[in-house]
């Protein structure tokens, strides 16, 4: 290779000053150790000090000048591209700088979500490998991240479209109607991924006193009954630090260990934040092996991950919904088990094997349902888990992690017992029905650890399933599992040294498999003869036994076995030759189909070529000339067609050319350059429509391969850089070949020569193949950058790598010749003939490829790397590490990493020919024809993601076709610039760039092109692209930035980094006038936007304005309007009287749009309220508790409900604390306790008109105009879809905040218009009517207290009513009012509510129906506030009690679901309080008592109540019916709703649902009979408390007796007492009950 002119190559460094480099000047953390193995190795030192020093320097400097676009994205992105080209190549120094100035840009609180997700990518990338930076080196705070985390995923302004995110998020405030709660409207997208990622990466940094200040910031959220539990147990899951070093440990998880554990073991229902603790868990336990005890746990964790796999047992089990939905996450519970096994007490061991001893038959193949993923998960994950956890124990190089202690590392006994207990399930499963991927991947593992344990039993399998030809499934399943433990299998080693004997009968026995006729099993035969060949060299070693005489007996076996390698590779090619015979396209199919290979054959093409290519690498010179010559005989003695059969045999030849160049060429150039010669004599070759095959085939093999680089013979790489000779050589080649097309095409396209298509397209066909085949040795396009685009103080320039070539800049640059000629002939064509789409096809390839084609194409090398990384994952050596991997994969990963360094020529200027081309794909993608449009448009999205800022060239241009005022742009063009704006599903959207100047453009004339000429609303595919277009807007906008700035301390790290050395370059500091320069560019930038915003909407208004201007296209416009609300600014005031006009629009589509924007505009409007701190135990009156004390305590007593002292003056009213929100108090009190402050300092209420704003009196003046406000109210109270509607908070955010913004201003003109709704009883009015009540009551939050006396004077005798005349259609709806109104807020505020609600909700007027309703809504109004009510939850028990003998069904089991709720509050948690509220006990002794008649009776308890209330006594039996049935239904509404499971009491029912539960599956169930199954069913799935478990088996044994007695056969008693009976078989394991099945 020619000496470099200087580093870098190519370029000189830019102008900012020159590298001072000597030698190393740093040590690199980490650096991808393949770039020492490419054949330039020694110059990239100084091309990768370059570039750090350029990235150091550019980025310090952009945000010292505030500028985060361009100059910050752009240079972080070079920064990730440096990463991913040469690892961690830096100084410890510059890798903390880099980390903290990421966390500081990442954490600036006003940074759209996009740019956050790119700073966020790039930190969690630096952050990665942990080992390299230790917290003494590194600590970051958590608060920001806590603060970003808060603003996104729980933000508050997101649910009334004030801010937008990128969706794949669940649009609206998502209601929970079963309890009327929020559930936080989570986004399942890529956001909360990145978000969680981050702070996983920072967590191990965070300060030692990081956890006690988070349990302090948490712990009041931890109120188990409402959402912010999951919040608090969320932000514990991720936040907390586990890997505080040992001596720490007292700042770390033993701050919150046992009170969160002990949360963990009393909670058994599993509410969804379980699965969450469970994670946690698991993390902490992994973090400090041998620190923690975990044995009093251990047979509780087991029984619940048993529980959570959710098996069904019985005949008829009915699950627990929640159980399916909130079930652990198996990769955790796998994680937590490995995490504790080990250590003297070997108790995990123990418990492991019995679980799969109870699970193993589930994993027979003829079993199968919803739980077999879950298994095949655990078997999948398990032993890889425990490879990872030995490679660290064993292997791992110590870092400053704190290391297992040698006490609680696993033995080897530990591993062998471990292999053992789980190899069987593993066999079964390696036929189970969903594949043998998950057992393939398990033995793998497995076989790192004890492949004599191991391997045998798969080949006792394997050997049968080869001989068979019947079972296809068992061979490919046995197969594929072979493969995975094919390493394990050749390496032999002191496990298992019998191990290679069976690779050669294996091989042999397989080659059957290569079958025409059987596709699946014809691949997997492939892969698996691949993976033998990559792992052993194919090399005849017999002779060896006549030279030594001390070689073992299975060395000598092997030794003489190795003499059959050459007849597998002669049977392998045979076998080969005969697929390739029955794959000719004359075979498979007639003429008239297609010629193209189907997806099948392509698959089967590439792993014959793969598979062969591979042994031809790996067998010796010997071997592989008896091949070459069996191959080259069997291309010449056959002729294929071009498409199927020869390009396979054509791989099969570059195969061997690739391993062997000059052995190959030799054979192969001179027989067919002599065939071609003597075909092509005559001239009449040249006009032939059909060449002759023959000469096509020689053609076909001769093309197969030229200057590949590639000879793999000894073991180190031998490059071959090509000399100057060869490069001449090479040029000499192309020119001969492309300078006679390029001068026929010129002419064509001057017009000087006629030329017919076919030869055209033949020219075309030779240019295109020159271009690809010489795309590595031509230099890229030159030219002028296109400029001021974007203005920048900071360098945007290319990066240039080297990647073993001098371009030869002498020369003249055959690309821009190919792009001066081919746009020559583009006009021609396009003006001439437009038909001649085959050429174009070929134009529009050869320009995609002159633009971004560098000597090899991204997909391919993205296909590449994931092949790659397949192999890797099947074939590496997890257990050992240490990139142990075969050396044909790190050969091929050499090649990838140069691979990688071509496709990268970074940050791709934009010239002006670049500019011709894309315009030129432009007008192309616009073009009559559809299928020539549609391949423009993909290469020329391909191509505005390639060059920096081209979009804002572009854009005008493609508007340019959707003016309305032109009259010649054709149906066609018109949505050729529809789909350009469209965009592909990966790359750029136009319509919708993240950018002020670019959508101050896009939306507007997309609304006005509703009026081109060229636009019809007939055409359905253009109706559909409009609708495409405005859902991907909708769906990829996110609030765009106002006003940036950059914090200081972020601009101080900046200063660092660029003033840090090694490498630096010469660059002059920034002078403070620069500095300042900057900062007001950035105050331009921000005015800029902000002018472009309120143009935009201006813009936008006008164009929704236009007369006829089509339907859609108004509500296209208004959707974008609505999109530009936002929180940190008010709408323009034109919009905000648009949107309050529209709420009585014609359209309801409109009128939606409207009330959504106008809720919005009311909480862009609302003023702020004044808040104070409290101190609670001052109010109380009692001392803070010693230790954590959750639940109803003295000084959290004055926030509960007490009819006596209500505050029913205004005095008392406004000398009262009110604390709105449920959870506040119950767990802990937060550090800084603020309440909402006094009347007098609020905000003025009742203002007159001049007091407001303008924006104010828009909407004040509309909604005091009694024809606005009845118009209004008539369209509110119409249906929109019947019997869909429900409750829409939508309106009632709008109601609330007109309520909320101008107190009682509008109640006199909405007054009669409630009153005319609640008296009409249709399902729509009444919805209305509950919407507007909601809004009202919760908008009343800071009126005065007259104010609120007078709104409870008018709703009270309104909600009367509503309620006499409640519905089945309605009730629904003002259970949600009634909540809605409750929620969050003070229950001593709403007590007019809820003592109107408890006069008497079981009065039997209006019938049972009636009744039900009420207590719905009692119901919904109570669950809403929770602990807070205990005197209202007891008066409505007392009132219930007497009424629970109910003969009506719906109304029991309405009183069941109350009675969840009313005993909701009692829980069994740790560090909890009695409480105030009912007590489950004393309830169900009372209950117990009236039973009594029932239980004293021997026989089966039979159902003879009918429905109807007899008049008159009924003996005591059929009451205790009656109630029975109630209370059946109250347990089984709690099996999905409380926290524990049954008390003792309840468990004393047991023998009554026995005695109901019938024997006999009959079906003529009656509900009492079907109730006990259900309820027996439900209960059956809680956990019992070990006190429990007597009291259950004496009512077993009872039970059985007395079946006996009957003579009934045990085993047939229903599949929930069956469960009941598990417990026969109980293991009194520590102090908890284990249970395990008898199978």
């Amino acid at each position: 290779m020619e000496p470099a002119e200087r580093a870098g190559g190519g370029e000189p460094p830019e102008p900012g000053g020159r590298l001072g480099l000597g030698c190393r000047s740093f040590v690199p953390q980490k650096e991808i150790v393949y770039n020492k193995l490419l054949p330039y190795a020694e110059r990239l030192d100084a091309e990768s000090d370059l570039q750090l020093a350029q990235i150091k320097s550019n980025l310090g400097r952009a945000v010292q000048l505030q500028e985060l676009w361009p100059g910050g994205l752009f240079w972080t992105r070079k920064l990730s591209t440096y990463i991913r080209l040469y690892g961690r190549k830096f100084s410890k120094e510059d890798h903390v700088l880099f980390i903290k100035l990421l966390y500081e840009l990442v954490s600036i609180p006003k940074l759209e979500i996009s740019m956050m997700q790119g700073f966020a990518r790039l930190l969690i990338n630096l952050l990665k490998k942990k080992e390299l930076l230790s917290r003494d080196d590194l600590e970051l705070p958590w608060r920001p991240l806590y603060d970003m985390v808060e603003r996104i995923l729980y933000s508050k302004t997101e649910h009334l479209g004030l801010n937008w995110f990128p969706k794949n998020i669940v649009p609206f405030i998502l209601r929970d109607y079963k309890n009327h709660k929020r559930s936080l409207y989570r986004y399942h997208s890529s956001v909360e991924n990145v978000l969680k990622t981050l702070v996983k990466s920072c967590r191990p940094y965070f300060p030692v006193d990081a956890t006690a200040e988070m349990l302090e910031e948490w712990r009041p959220l931890m109120c188990p009954f409402d959402v912010t539990m999951q919040k608090a147990i969320t932000y514990f899951e991720i936040f907390l630090p586990t890997s505080l070093p040992p001596e720490l440990h007292h700042k770390g998880f033993k701050l919150w260990f046992d009170e969160l554990i002990g949360l963990w073991v009393s909670v058994q229902n599993l509410p969804q934040w379980e699965g969450q603790l469970v994670n946690l868990f698991a993390r902490l336990a992994t973090d400090n092996i041998g620190y923690i005890d975990w044995d009093p746990y251990v047979p509780k964790i087991f029984t619940r991950i048993l529980r959570s796999l959710n098996l069904p047992v019985g005949s008829s089990q009915v699950l627990v919904p929640r159980f399916l939905t909130n079930a652990y996450d198996i990769g955790h519970a796998v994680i937590w088990i490995t995490a504790m096994m080990g250590g003297p007490s070997k108790l995990v061991q123990k418990h492991l094997a019995g679980l799969f001893n109870s699970i193993t038959s589930f994993y027979h193949p003829s079993n199968n349902g919803r739980w077999l993923n879950k298994l095949m998960k655990l078997l999948q994950r398990l032993p890889n888990s425990v490879v990872r956890r030995l490679h660290r124990e064993r292997y791992k190089k110590p870092s400053w992690l704190t290391p297992v202690p040698d006490s609680h590392k696993l033995t080897d006994q530990d591993v062998t017992d471990f292999v053992q207990c789980i190899i069987q399930p593993v066999l079964l499963a390696m036929f189970s029905k969903t594949g043998s991927l998950e057992a393939a991947q398990a033995l793998q593992n497995l076989a790192l650890m004890r492949p004599e344990l191991v391997i045998p039993p798969v080949l006792e399998r394997t050997y049968p399933a080869l001989e068979t030809l019947t079972e296809p499934h068992q061979l490919t399943a046995t197969l594929s599992c072979v493969i995975g433990v094919a390493r394990s299998l050749v390496s032999g080693g002191r496990w298992f040294p019998e191990g290679p004997t069976h690779m050669l009968p294996l091989l042999m026995r397989a080659l059957p498999g290569v079958d025409p006729n059987d596709f699946s099993k014809c691949m997997i035969t492939f892969q698996f003869i691949a993976t033998f060949s990559t792992l052993v060299p194919l090399v005849d070693c017999s002779s060896v036994l006549q030279e030594k005489n001390d070689l073992t007996e299975v060395e000598r076996e092997l030794c003489s076995a190795t003499a059959e390698f050459e007849d597998f590779v002669l049977q392998f090619m045979d076998r080969c030759f005969g697929l390739i015979e029955s794959s000719t396209l004359e075979q498979t199919r007639e003429e008239t189909e297609t010629e193209k290979m189907t997806h099948l054959e392509s698959l089967v093409e590439l792993g014959l070529s793969s598979t062969f290519s591979t042994i031809l690498t790996q067998c010796s010179k010997e071997i592989f000339m008896v091949a070459l010559q069996k191959v080259f005989n069997f291309s010449i003695s056959h002729i294929f067609e071009t498409r199927v059969a020869g390009r396979m045999v054509a791989d099969m030849c570059r195969a061997a050319v690739k391993c062997c160049p000059e052995e190959s060429l030799k054979l192969f150039v001179p027989h067919c350059c002599n065939v071609i010669t003597q075909l092509t004599m005559n001239d009449d070759v040249l006009n032939e429509e059909e060449l002759d095959k023959e000469l096509l085939w020689n053609l076909q093999l001769l093309s197969e391969d030229w200057g590949k680089p590639g000879d793999l013979w000894n073991l180190g790489i031998q490059w071959h850089v090509p000399s100057q000779q060869e490069v001449s050589f090479a040029f000499s080649l192309l020119d001969s070949f492309l300078q006679p097309e390029l001068a026929k095409l010129e002419n064509c396209g001057d017009g000087e020569l006629e030329m017919s298509r076919d030869d055209i397209l033949q020219s075309l066909t030779i240019v295109h193949n020159c271009l690809i085949g010489s795309g590595n040795l031509l230099p890229p396009l030159k030219g002028e950058p296109v400029a001021n685009l974007v203005p920048s103080m900071v360098s945007l320039e290319e990066t240039k790598l080297y990647t073993g070539l001098e371009y030869d800049l002498s020369r003249e640059n055959h690309r821009e010749t190919i792009a001066r000629v081919i746009r020559k002939l583009l006009n021609h064509i396009l003006v001439n003939s437009e038909d001649d789409t085959k050429s174009l096809f070929l134009i529009i390839k050869i320009i995609g490829d002159l633009l971004q084609f560098q000597g090899s194409h991204k997909h391919e090398f993205d296909s590449r790397w994931k092949s790659f990384n397949l192999v890797k994952k099947s074939m590496e050596n997890r257990l050992h590490g240490k990139k142990q991997h075969i050396r044909a994969l790190l050969i091929d990963r050499v090649m990838l990493q140069h691979e990688l360094r071509t496709l990268t020529v970074e940050g791709c200027e934009y010239k002006k020919i670049h500019q011709d081309m894309i315009r030129d794909l432009l007008r192309l993608s616009t073009s009559s024809y559809s299928q020539v449009r549609n391949k423009a448009q993909q290469t020329f999205f391909a191509a505005l993601g390639a060059y920096n800022f081209c979009c804002r060239d572009i854009i005008p241009l493609v508007l340019e076709f959707l003016r309305p005022d032109r009259k010649d742009v054709t149906q066609q063009q018109f949505k050729g610039a529809l789909y350009c704006l469209l965009g592909n599903h990966s790359g750029v959207c136009l319509a919708n760039l993240h950018d002020w100047d670019c959508i101050v453009q896009t939306w507007p004339a997309i609304v006005s092109s509703g009026l081109s000429q060229a636009m019809s609303l007939e055409k359905p595919s253009i109706v559909r692209l409009f609708d495409d277009l405005a859902e991907k807007i909708h769906r990829q906008y996110e609030t765009i930035g106002l006003d940036f700035n950059i914090p200081k301390s972020c601009v101080e790290i900046a200063e660092l980094l660029q003033q840090s050395q090694n490498p630096s370059v010469n660059q002059t500091l920034l002078s403070p006038e620069k500095i300042k320069e900057g900062l007001k560019r950035q105050q331009e930038k921000n005015a800029d936007a902000l002018r472009n915003y309120e143009n935009l909407v201006n813009t936008l208004l006008d164009g929704v304005e236009q007369r006829n201007l089509p339907w859609k296209f108004e509500h296209i416009g208004i959707g974008l309007l609505s999109l530009l609300l936002r929180d940190d600014r008010v709408l323009p005031l034109r919009a905000i009287r648009f949107f309050v006009e529209n709420l009585n629009h014609d359209a309801i589509v409109v009128r939606k749009m409207a009330i959504s924007a106008v809720a919005g505009i009311l909480k862009q409007l609302k003023r702020t309220h004044k808040k104070l701190t409290i101190n609670p135990y001052e109010i109380s009156g009692f001392p803070k508790p010693a230790q954590i004390l959750a639940g109803d305590r003295p000084d959290n007593h004055w926030l509960h409900y007490n009819s006596k002292s209500i505050p029913r003056t205004k005095k008392e009213w406004e000398s009262s604390y009110f604390v709105e929100k449920t959870h506040w108090g119950y767990y802990t009190w937060p550090k800084n306790m603020v309440v909402y402050a006094g009347v007098e300092e609020q905000p003025k209420l009742g203002r007159s008109r001049e007091d407001m704003t303008e924006a104010e009196q828009i909407i004040f003046d509309h909604f005091s105009d009694p024809k606005f406000v009845q118009q209004l109210i008539t369209f509110l109270s119409l249906e929109d879809r019947k019997g869909k509607d429900k409750f829409n908070p939508r309106r009632f955010c709008l109601f609330k905040g007109i309520f909320r913004n101008f107190d009682d201003a509008f109640l006199p003109v909405l007054k009669p218009h409630l009153e005319r709704l609640i008296a009409d009883s249709h399902e729509s009015t009444q919805r209305c009517v509950a919407e507007i009540i909601a809004g009202l009551i919760r908008g009343s939050k800071h009126w005065t207290f007259e104010k609120v006396e007078k709104l409870w004077e008018l709703l009270c005798p309104l909600l009367r009513t509503a309620l006499s005349n409640i519905t089945v259609e309605t009730y629904n709806d003002w259970g949600t009012c009634i909540a809605t109104s409750c929620e969050s807020r003070d229950p001593r505020k709403l007590h007019w509510l809820f003592e109107l609600l408890l006069e008497s909700p079981l009065s039997g007027e209006g019938g049972s129906f009636v009744d039900a309703c009420r207590l719905y809504v009692l119901q919904g109004g109570l669950a809403q506030q929770e602990w807070r009510v205990p005197e209202l939850l007891h008066r409505l028990l007392k009132y219930l009690e007497p009424k629970l003998t109910q003969v009506y069904k719906n109304v029991r089991e309405r009183i069941g679901s109350v009675l969840t709720y009313i005993f909701m509050i009692d829980v069994s948690l740790p560090n909890t309080a009695p409480t105030t509220s009912p007590c489950i006990p004393e309830f169900t002794a009372r209950i117990l008592d009236k039973l009594k008649p029932l239980m004293d009776v021997d026989e089966e308890i039979q159902n003879h109540v009918m429905e109807e209330n007899g008049i008159g006594e009924e003996d005591e039996r059929t009451q205790g019916i009656k109630l029975l049935k109630t209370i059946l239904k109250w347990l089984m509404a709690s099996a999905g709703r409380s926290f524990s499971t049954a008390v003792t009491e309840q468990l004393q029912l047991l023998p009554l649902f026995f005695k109901i539960a019938p024997v006999e599956n009959d079906n003529s169930y009656d509900e009492l009979k079907r109730d006990a199954k259900l309820c027996l069913s439900l209960m059956s799935q809680g956990l019992l408390y070990p006190h429990q478990v007597p009291l259950v088996l004496q009512v077993l044994k009872q039970y059985k007796e007395s079946f006996i007695k009957q003579g009934i056969r045990f085993n047939s008693v229903p599949g929930s007492a069956t469960n009941f009976c598990d417990l026969e078989q109980v293991t009194q394991a520590k102090n908890y009950v284990y249970v395990q099945r008898a199978t």
